[in-house]
């Protein structure tokens, strides 16, 4: 396997400079930055889309067709060109923060590079993550796309125009991925379909007509007209004939193909890949073999503390009939329609406002909002967290899936805020893009390991915050628990060791509060993005395991609102990075 460069690094002791306010020598932290500065700009006009998410508006009219070969052609030379043009800089001129930007830096070439000589891009859509569900977000009005003035509804006009060659490029993708192997499951093949026909409806009440049916003021009724007018015709000549043929191809051809396995491992060089997936996911090294025996051993230590909570509350049965007692519980049902659902968790915000203080010194400026995942993608989606622009005008937005509020049990409610919302990926997410001391490439850096780590172990604040007083509460924190100690097994099972859906499934209802229906989406997921699941247990125990060490070693100098101000003021980084800054902060 090729040795990850930061890795390599980081033993010849980049660390050693613990002083970040020592001046990196003029001309290599010159270089480094003007290196740093034209990759972004170069890289923004590459992404125009992640453009738009990060708030910058240049290129709202913009859509590079990115599963193109031709494209992924040219980033590989870019990737490439950067690569070697920083480690050209001798590091020994640079300063301890300018180390930390050479490193991720290295690391984010090469780990790109890599991921680029796999080929997914012949398995365009999946019904977890794909552009076609991404774009009635960004076209409804609602999303990251702006419609603030007249140029704002031309860009969307624009960038929409070149769906219908993305669609073909798509097609012709999965053709050769039906020749080479490389297709999707039949299981999530048909649950693309519903995704795909949901969109393609009547012009007027198209998600992608949303725009039009208000104008924000100072837009003219000549130019309303037109507008109108025009979003009519995109509908029925670009979006529903783009979604229909991608439907057609998908409901005949692509389903006649797709395969019966689960695990990525049965592709052709999907070994190697779920290998680099495990590595991209968790930021370490570690082989599969482990991760799967951390996640049983987890497993084991969470249903002690359940079992616990059982006794607590004062139920007699196994833990298996205490999770079909929750389940039937009506009592924990209380809700008859979404909006009582946004209301409890705005009321959980309120609860823990005052306590959040003592944990944190820092918290972000960009505000916040809560919003019920819009009912196209709502059947199939889980609770999300949709970053907030750099600038602050457009909130970071707590999605919340609410198809039958009165389905909506409200055990683990507090945990999934903590974890989605605050202090979660709000505070991580915002404080890392509002840092204007960090360079812009790592402002809007991702690291699942990091990133979805530091939101999983927001959730363990729970009891600090004066959340987990009620036992259900406290039991839904168990519950998420176990449901990312089961994510190792069942992830490291599906692509490596031969489990099937219908055996991942049963491993999740059998250890955890969940219905069929759900743990059937949860290993589904798990089968279209290999190695996901894997962070966030493993980035949690990694975050937990530094905070326990140093309040061991720090005795009275440890200060849970500082060691929080440390983890989260250098953005996301990997594991390694971590704890190499955390131990450099131990010793100030």
């Amino acid at each position: 396997m090729k040795q990850l460069l930061f890795v390599s690094l980081l033993a010849l002791s980049l660390w050693s400079c613990k002083d970040t306010s020592v001046p990196a020598t003029e001309d290599a932290g010159k270089t480094l930055h003007t290196i740093l500065d034209n990759y972004w700009e170069d890289r923004l006009q590459l992404f125009p889309i992640e453009a738009t998410g990060f708030g910058d508006n240049r290129y709202n009219d913009k859509m590079n067709i990115a599963i193109a070969d031709s494209f992924r052609d040219s980033l590989m030379r870019f990737y490439r060109r950067n690569l070697q043009e920083v480690k050209a800089i001798d590091t020994s001129g640079l300063n301890s923060g300018d180390k930390i930007s050479y490193v991720l830096f290295c690391y984010e070439m090469e780990m790109n590079m890599e991921g680029l000589t796999y080929p997914t891009h012949l398995m365009p859509v999946n019904q977890f993550w794909a552009f076609t569900l991404s774009l009635p977000q960004l076209g409804s009005g609602s999303g990251n796309q702006p419609f603030k003035t007249v140029a704002d509804y031309d860009n969307w006009l624009k960038r929409l125009s070149v769906f219908p060659a993305w669609v073909d490029t798509a097609i012709g993708n999965m053709e050769r991925g039906i020749e080479s192997g490389w297709v999707l499951p039949r299981t999530l093949a048909i649950k693309v379909l519903p995704q795909l026909k949901a969109v393609i409806v009547a012009d007027t009440a198209s998600l992608f007509y949303g725009p039009v049916k208000s104008f924000p003021e100072g837009i003219s009724a000549a130019d309303s007209e037109r507008l109108v007018t025009a979003y009519k015709e995109a509908v029925r000549n670009v979006v529903n004939p783009s979604y229909q043929k991608l439907y057609d191809f998908f409901s005949g051809t692509y389903l006649n193909a797709t395969r019966t396995t689960s695990g990525i491992n049965q592709l052709p060089g999907g070994v190697e890949y779920y290998d680099y997936c495990v590595r991209y996911w968790t930021t370490t090294k570690l082989p599969s073999d482990s991760i799967y025996n951390i996640g049983l051993q987890e497993v084991a230590n969470i249903e002690l503390e359940m079992n616990k909570v059982k006794k607590q509350i004062g139920f007699e049965g196994t833990l298996p009939e205490f999770f079909a007692y929750m389940k039937d519980n009506k009592g924990l049902y209380p809700f008859t329609e979404p909006k009582q659902v946004i209301d409890s968790f705005w009321n959980i915000k309120k609860h823990e406002e005052p306590m959040l203080r003592k944990l944190f010194n820092n918290t972000p400026k960009t505000p916040f909002t809560i919003r019920q995942t819009e009912a196209f993608r709502e059947a199939s989606a889980s609770a999300e967290y949709n970053q907030g622009s750099e600038d602050g005008t457009r909130p970071g937005i707590f999605y919340v899936p609410i198809p039958d509020a009165r389905k909506f049990n409200c055990v683990g409610m507090t945990t999934l805020f903590l974890h989605e919302a605050i202090p979660g990926h709000h505070y991580q997410i915002s404080l890392q893009q509002e840092n204007k001391e960090l360079p812009a490439f790592r402002r809007f850096l991702w690291y699942g390991a990091y990133g979805e780590g530091w939101a999983h172990y927001s959730e363990t604040l729970g009891g600090e915050l004066g959340l987990y007083n009620d036992p259900y509460q406290y039991f839904g924190h168990l519950s998420d628990a176990i449901h990312r100690a089961i994510r190792l097994v069942v992830d490291v099972g599906l692509h490596s060791k031969g489990m099937t859906r219908e055996e991942a499934i049963n491993y999740m209802t059998t250890h955890e509060l969940t219905s069929e229906a759900d743990a059937t989406a949860e290993i589904e997921r798990y089968m279209a993005i290999p190695g996901q699941a894997l962070s966030y247990k493993m980035g949690q125990m990694a975050i937990a395991a530094e905070r326990k060490k140093y309040e061991q070693q720090m005795g009275s100098r440890f200060d849970i609102a500082s060691f929080h101000d440390e983890v989260l003021k250098d953005g996301c980084v990997p594991l390694s990075v971590l704890r190499e800054k955390l131990a450099s902060w131990s010793q100030q």
